[in-house]
């Protein structure tokens, strides 16, 4: 069994894996005033009386330095081995020459390695949590690039706070396709928003590319995905597959 980290901009998902099967999940608030000990003690008590065995190695990935010293220490507190941090020099199987990786996010990265493991290339993963990525592998392997958008929720969070009549509003599942006041047509238009970025990009890639597997991952996919009138694989633990595979990858 090993434990896995995806430390984002608001928390710290942590997973545990027996080969390529998540068999446990949590997500914690990131806290930056938290020590490794601290992370350790959290780490811990999320994991006790869950009857897994002890964890053989940890890997992470991180959007946020500050956390990624902390976070990683903590799991190291639990394995009693070095933590792989998944950087821009790790050996990863995923080619990044055509990419400036100047300040590419390395769960963009990890997400691709999960999709070509699990169904080949071309892939086109959007990951849907704070922000909406689009990251896209070819068949060889070689990472090409995406897009960033704002995400479902904050697209929201922004309208909310600088329009005067429009108030905050949580997302759920939308019935039908129009809004019959004002807070269900903001939600239907940050979750058909999405839904027609995603499709009229898979549509363009698929000009560019070939055939190509569309998979959605992140906190917001599970209600994006029943939406989407284009096939698409939807795997909520996409991140933690492919952090597995890096570790398994790089053991020694």
């Amino acid at each position: 069994m090993i434990l896995a980290a995806d430390i984002g901009n608001t928390t710290v998902a942590l997973a545990a894996l027996e080969g390529r099967k998540v068999v446990f999940t949590r997500r914690l608030p990131g806290a930056p005033a938290l020590d490794g000990g601290a992370w350790g003690a959290v780490f811990e008590k999320q994991l006790a009386g869950t009857g897994l065995p002890a964890p053989e190695g940890a890997v992470l990935s991180s959007v946020v330095p500050a956390l990624t010293g902390p976070v990683g220490e903590g799991l190291e507190r639990l394995t009693g081995r070095p933590t792989l941090v998944v950087e821009k020099d790790t050996p990863t199987g995923l080619s990044l020459e055509q990419y400036d990786v100047s300040n590419l996010g390395m769960d963009r990265v990890v997400d691709c390695v999960a999709a070509l493991t699990l169904y080949g290339g071309p892939a086109a993963v959007f990951d849907l949590g704070t922000a909406t990525t689009l990251s896209v592998a070819d068949k060889d392997g070689r990472f090409l690039g995406g897009m960033i958008l704002a995400g479902v929720s904050l697209g929201l969070e922004a309208l909310a706070a600088r329009a005067a009549q429009l108030p905050p509003v949580t997302l759920a599942p939308p019935e039908g396709v129009l809004g019959t006041d004002t807070i269900s047509c903001m939600r239907h238009g940050a979750l058909y928003g999405a839904v027609g970025a995603i499709e009229s990009v898979s549509r363009r890639l698929e000009e560019e590319l070939g055939p190509i597997t569309v998979v959605l991952t992140g906190g917001h996919s599970s209600l994006v995905a029943p939406l989407l009138q284009i096939p698409v694989r939807w795997e909520p633990d996409l991140t933690f597959l492919g952090l597995g595979a890096i570790l398994e990858r790089n053991r020694i």
